[in-house]
């Protein structure tokens, strides 16, 4: 594997979620692959678990590991060809990339969205130049548009907690106080298509997603009835995906409190676990007693970060 981006990337799913829990009972029986290679971990935002749990599995493989952070200490970058930098960035991407690859055996990068141009957030310019000019292979650790290693490892944490062999899985926006990337929603929507659920996605008009990851979902915008009979709910704010209007991408079209997951709407399911990836907004998202209940199951769900990472850098150390 030499690009993790998608769910296409990791192959079969079973063969791969196999893998993850045969790691997850010795996360360190592979760490001779690791010896002597390097990953370098690019983060042009802020990050908590990815940082976290892809050191920890780059470690677990016996893996050197260099963490950039770009806003603390690098100069400042430019991004865009034909600028003229006569202002505060220092060095040019196109430069910096290969020096980079330079250094390390695999390259991991974290770049939000802008919501500057939806063309250039969906065509990825930014980790597209890392895979084209870096010479390494790259993961996304969250881009614009997806973030795979969450989603592979929402995936082994629903295989690790159904008590059926297809639940029926809901994906509900909820609103939050700031404008937020689809990057999340848009990998989960990926990945659960290629499972074996029954899969339905819930949110106000105006907040579709691309169609290129909802794909064959249900799409109710009716959340109680979306609701009714789920085994898995997934509560996720996204800003406007700007599908149907793209003046209209990146904007906070709704913040009505009545999409925020709570007791009312977790009675409708079948006992429902509840997932969220992390950081979440209290109360916004979901209520307390949702989230603290014994039916909530974000923190092992996070935990599997470290697990989901750990086989795509398997993966990709022995491709080199």
């Amino acid at each position: 594997m030499n690009v993790f981006q998608h769910v296409s990337d990791i192959g079969s799913l079973d063969v791969a979620l196999r893998e993850a829990f045969d790691i997850k009972r010795d996360r360190y029986q592979f760490q001779s692959l690791g010896k002597n290679k390097t990953a370098l971990l690019i983060f042009f935002n802020n990050s908590l678990r990815t940082r976290l749990s892809t050191q920890k599995a780059a470690l677990n493989l016996g893996m050197n590991v260099i963490v950039l952070d770009v806003n603390q200490g690098a100069w400042k970058l430019e991004t865009e060809r034909g600028v003229i930098m006569d202002g505060d960035k220092s060095e040019h991407l196109l430069e910096a990339i290969p020096v980079m690859g330079s250094y390390c055996d695999i390259i991991g990068v974290r770049s939000f969205a802008t919501f500057e141009n939806r063309r250039d957030d969906y065509e990825e310019k930014i980790l597209n130049q890392f895979i084209r000019y870096s010479g390494r292979p790259v993961f996304f650790m969250e881009s614009a548009t997806v973030h795979p290693l969450q989603a592979f490892a929402d995936l082994i944490t629903i295989e690790e907690y159904k008590t059926k062999p297809r639940p029926k899985v809901v994906l509900t926006w909820a609103p939050h106080p700031k404008a937020l990337p689809q990057a999340v929603p848009n990998s989960f929507a990926e990945w659960m298509n290629a499972a074996d659920v029954d899969f339905v996605v819930t949110h106000p008009e105006g907040y579709e997603l691309d169609p290129q990851f909802v794909g064959n979902a249900r799409v109710d915008y009716d959340q109680m009835h979306a609701f009714e009979h789920a085994d898995f709910i997934y509560a996720k704010n996204w800003s406007c995906p700007g599908v149907t209007r793209p003046e209209d991408y990146g904007k906070i079209l709704s913040t009505d409190r009545s999409w925020t997951v709570d007791a009312r709407h977790m009675a409708v399911t079948d006992n429902a676990r509840f997932m969220h990836c992390l950081p979440v907004r209290r109360n916004m998202i979901v209520t307390d007693d949702v989230i603290e209940s014994p039916n909530s199951i974000v923190i092992p769900e996070a935990a599997n970060r470290e697990i989901s990472a750990t086989v795509v850098l398997k993966r990709m150390l022995e491709a080199l």
